[in-house]
């Protein structure tokens, strides 16, 4: 046995395979070894050097500051808020199923947060209505910018034409784009509706932007409810990376009043982190910035400091300790010039003197041929869905045996056959002349439709072509027309279900017409035309209309108001004149002549704005921190243009405002003197002109030059322009040009203001001089400078740069910075004797008009009407200053489309008396609209 033993170990240790054996068992026992060592000995130590093998330094960022008017009153200010986050940490077999259920989880998350009346985040730049309408908010460099960013170029330049996609990347439209985020995400398109689907790419995007910081979780939605906090924790574990954070909003306290000046806050762009961070090295991709107005351009005043905390994170991302920690540090706080109080009063006022005039302009019928621009009912009517009042989109989901939803069936009946009838219009050769007028607005925004949706390429059309022309002239079918632009390439037919190399003329306008069906579909525009016709034809009525009001909470509830314009006993007519008379139905809603205005103030003694009114505002609270989209895109589509300045940006002939500067060129260039008599024959005939004065068949007679200001005489300035136009006795009209010129330079006109806020460029007439005397030909400029303007005139000659800005502090209230108004220039070629014409030429203008009769205060001013469309009435403009004999205010207004200047007298006057504290603000701010006239001019304008 013994020697069998033997025999065996030998036989083993002599094999070949004996020393492969001993190589793997020796490998063995040093890898037990080391396994040993590394979980048992060292175990603990390794894991922590794994687990905090990461380390990333977190910003925190610092509160931004506060705004405030002159006085101390705050403005804008910043609250606690709660935002819910999603973080990207979870764990998954592969990216398939990664999408899936992060998808399905941000689909959970929004209709959690959606059920408590928030909503997410939503700062892409394609926006999709609720019907799943798709329009870009953007457009130039910034859409291209934005398409340079989805299609993941590092240039613009570098967008091209991408063959597996089918077209052009740098002209992508809004359903090309977002089809290719939806595939890039995965979004199941069956298992979620459209608007679904674009929802839940709205925050993938926002994730995939903010990849590459993983540690960094991506806003979902800001400002949420405490159900929509108790919600979300209550499902935290089943919720992955998702968690509810305190945080800070932006506020603004009177939003209206000053948005226009405050502008706003939001998530930074690619072209302001390169900008700010050139100053800046702090900033990052993902902070929230000023957008417009002072929140911009003190961008960096506001900004707190940011603090920091170091971190270690995981593999995944997940914070597990905080190393260091760097407490942030408050923003500087802003203090404007603005007086707050004088701002809001003078707002208020100017919406009630729109809401007068509106209200005296409305009269009971369907159209008015009068030439005094008077306003059919009929169109209030269509306003209130043409511009939005009435929420359409809304009436689809009425309860039944409401007027909503019987308006609703009316409208869905006459859309389906309205849709029939386009496409058999589209197919028929009627000439457009020969169309109803229905019609005829329908198939031009079919036209217009197409080349919205680059379908239609208008940058193609040849203008000179005969086609063109006759369609321009009304002379040929739409159809000869569309057919002709498929011929004539003008069409693009990548948009459409064909094989593009076979397809011929007939093939390619089937598809065209299939496309505008389709799109008609949910096309509000096209809806709106349908309603304009049902209400024009009386199949919608007024009273109908009214009682929506009531029913979408537009006005508040009135049963008495209700019942009587259900039985008739009231009118249609006289219940919306009594809604805008108090005010319950405002000017911007209706956006109808007139619907916007402007007014600024200042201290001619110093240069500093008081006041900068522009109407209508908006509610820049819905725009700031995360920017509500569908409210940014209603906005653009107002037709009162609640976005745009009317201060400091509408720029429009200055009327007879500007005559004081024809008074002054004259006087300086001694084309005349101050003993000058001129007698107005009632129209000025020279040089083959008929220039008639305002008060003509009547005429001034003879009259001086203070006299000629006072009656605004336009005989008398169109003659003193003649004169200034003389070489010898040759007429040379750049002469008269560069001396009219030359004073409205030293007036300031020849230059912005240097407002620190968007301002429109100002234009001096350069053609056309005895037009331009009396401040029509091509004179353009803004109410701020027209307010710099006059307020020169007022203190003799300084002409003052403006400015929002009082001063800077820091957030314990030190001082760390003062703004003064900086002089522009000052004018020094006029006389003392010319000073004096200007001043009792103003003073005694306003003894010529009855709307000041009762002010207390010695008012200097001129009134100013200029004309810009002869289909909409003209433009009322006022400039002056108080009180005459020692200045404290000069004021400047506009009332666009205001009829005539007695209107923005009547405004005027309500300013000062609220002012000068002649009235109180309970008799001035009643609610209810001014009481005016229907005068449509006044004196010389």
């Amino acid at each position: 046995m013994v020697d069998k033993i033997k025999e065996w170990i030998v036989k083993i240790v002599t094999s070949r395979l004996f020393v492969l054996w001993v190589v793997i068992l020796a490998l063995f026992a040093f890898v037990l070894q080391h396994l040993f060592t590394m979980q048992i000995i060292n175990g603990a130590a390794y894991l922590k050097d794994y687990t905090y093998s990461i380390q990333k330094t977190i910003e925190i960022e610092g509160t931004r500051g506060n705004i405030y008017d002159r006085n101390g009153v705050l403005l804008a200010h910043n609250e606690l808020s709660y935002t819910v986050t999603l973080e990207d940490n979870g764990t998954y077999a592969n990216n398939k199923e990664r999408a899936k259920l992060l998808n399905e989880e941000i689909s959970t998350l929004i209709e959690m947060i959606e059920k408590n009346g928030d909503s997410i985040v939503n700062d892409l730049d394609l926006y999709m209505d609720p019907s799943g309408e798709l329009s870009f908010n953007v457009d130039g460099t910034e859409l291209d910018g934005f398409r340079r960013d989805v299609y993941g170029r590092k240039k613009v330049s570098d967008l091209k034409f991408n063959a597996k996609l089918g077209y052009d990347e740098s002209t992508a439209t809004p359903e090309q784009m977002y089809e290719y985020l939806v595939n890039k995400f995965a979004v199941d398109t069956e298992t979620y509706d459209r608007y679904r689907a674009y929802q839940i790419m709205v925050v993938r995007y926002a994730m995939y932007l903010t990849s590459f910081q993983k540690y960094i979780p991506t806003n979902i939605a800001e400002d949420v409810s405490d159900e929509t906090v108790a919600i979300i924790r209550e499902h935290a574990s089943d919720l992955q990376g998702v968690e509810v954070k305190e945080d800070t909003k932006r506020v603004y306290d009177y939003p209206e009043y000053f948005s226009h000046i405050l502008g706003y806050t939001g998530k930074i762009s690619d072209s302001e982190y390169d900008d700010l961070s050139a100053q800046d090295d702090s900033y990052s991709k993902s902070d929230i910035i000023g957008k417009a107005g002072i929140e911009q351009v003190m961008e960096l005043q506001l900004q707190g400091k940011k603090g920091a905390e170091t971190v270690y994170v995981n593999n995944l991302g997940k914070v597990l300790q905080v190393k260091d920690y760097k407490d942030s540090s408050a923003g500087n706080n802003v203090y404007l010039s603005i007086d707050a109080t004088l701002q809001m009063a003078v707002y208020d006022l100017l919406e009630q003197e729109l809401a007068g005039i509106l209200n005296s302009k409305i009269v009971n019928a369907k159209t008015s041929e009068s030439s005094e621009l008077y306003i059919p009912i009929y169109k209030v009517y269509n306003a209130l869905i043409e511009n939005s009042v009435i929420d359409t989109s809304a009436m689809a989901d009425a309860a039944e045996g409401t007027t909503q939803a019987s308006v609703y069936q009316t409208f869905t009946n006459r859309k389906t056959e309205a849709l029939t009838d386009v496409a058999n219009t589209l197919q028929s050769d009627t000439a457009y002349e020969d169309l109803s007028d229905e019609m005829q607005e329908m198939v031009t925004y079919v036209v217009k439709m197409l080349q919205d949706k680059s379908v239609f390429l208008t940058s193609a059309i040849d203008s000179s072509d005969s086609v063109y022309k006759d369609w321009k002239d009304g002379k040929i079918s739409v159809q000869e027309y569309l057919r002709h632009a498929i011929d004539s390439s003008w069409i693009n037919i990548t948009e459409f279900d064909l094989n593009e190399k076979y397809a011929d003329t007939d093939e390619v306008y089937q598809q065209l017409i299939s496309y505008v069906t389709d799109k008609f579909q949910n096309d509000k525009a096209f809806d709106k035309i349908v309603y304009k016709y049902l209400i024009y034809n009386d199949k919608i009525s007024g009273s109908q209309l009214c009682l929506i009001l009531y029913e979408q909470g537009i006005l508040v509830q009135d049963d008495e108001s209700m019942a009587s314009l259900k039985n008739g006993s009231t009118s249609a007519y006289t219940f919306l004149k009594n809604k805008i008379q108090n005010m319950e139905i405002t000017p911007a809603q209706l956006a109808l002549d007139p619907c916007t205005g402007s007014c600024v103030i200042m201290d001619p003694n110093t240069g500093e704005l008081l006041a900068s009114v522009s109407y209508p505002g908006y509610d820049n609270n819905r725009l700031a921190n995360s920017m509500d989209s569908a409210y940014y895109n209603a906005l653009l589509q107002d037709g009162s243009l609640p976005l745009y300045n009317n201060a400091t940006q509408q720029t429009t002939a200055p009327g007879s405002t500007f005559k004081m500067v024809t008074a002054s060129a004259g006087l300086t260039e001694g084309a005349i003197s101050t003993g000058t008599v001129i007698t107005d024959t009632g129209v000025f005939d020279r040089l083959g002109l008929t220039l008639k004065c305002w008060v003509y068949p009547s005429n001034h007679g003879s009259i001086t030059v203070s006299q000629a200001i006072r009656d605004s005489c336009n005989y008398f300035f169109a003659e003193t322009a003649y004169r200034l136009s003389l070489n010898g006795d040759t007429y040379n009209e750049d002469k008269g040009l560069s001396a009219i010129a030359k004073y409205a330079t030293e007036f300031g006109l020849a230059d912005k203001t240097n407002i620190e806020i968007p301002e429109g460029t100002p234009k001096i007439a350069d053609e056309f001089p005895i037009d331009a005397s009396i401040g029509q030909s091509n004179h353009s400029y803004t109410t701020s400078q027209l307010a710099r303007y006059v307020s020169s005139i007022a203190n003799e000659g300084t002409v003052y740069d403006l400015t929002l800005l009082n001063k800077v502090t820091d957030s314990d209230g030190n001082v760390l910075q003062t703004y003064t108004p900086e002089v522009h220039n000052q004018i020094t070629d006029l006389s003392a004797s010319t000073w004096e014409v200007l001043h009792s030429g103003m003073e005694m203008a306003i003894g010529e008009h009855d709307q000041f009769k009762d002010l207390q205060v010695k008012l200097a001013g001129k009134t100013g009407t200029a004309q810009e469309d002869e289909k909409r009435p003209n433009h009322a403009l006022f400039v002056g200053y108080a009180p005459a004999d020692a200045p404290q205010i000069a004021i400047a207004t506009r009332i666009a489309y205001g009829y005539g200047s007695s209107n923005a007298c009547v405004f005027v006057d309500q300013v000062m008396k609220y002012y000068f504290k002649q009235n109180t603000e309970e008799e001035l701010l009643n609610g209810k609209a001014t009481n005016v006239g229907t005068s449509s001019n006044s004196f010389g304008d």
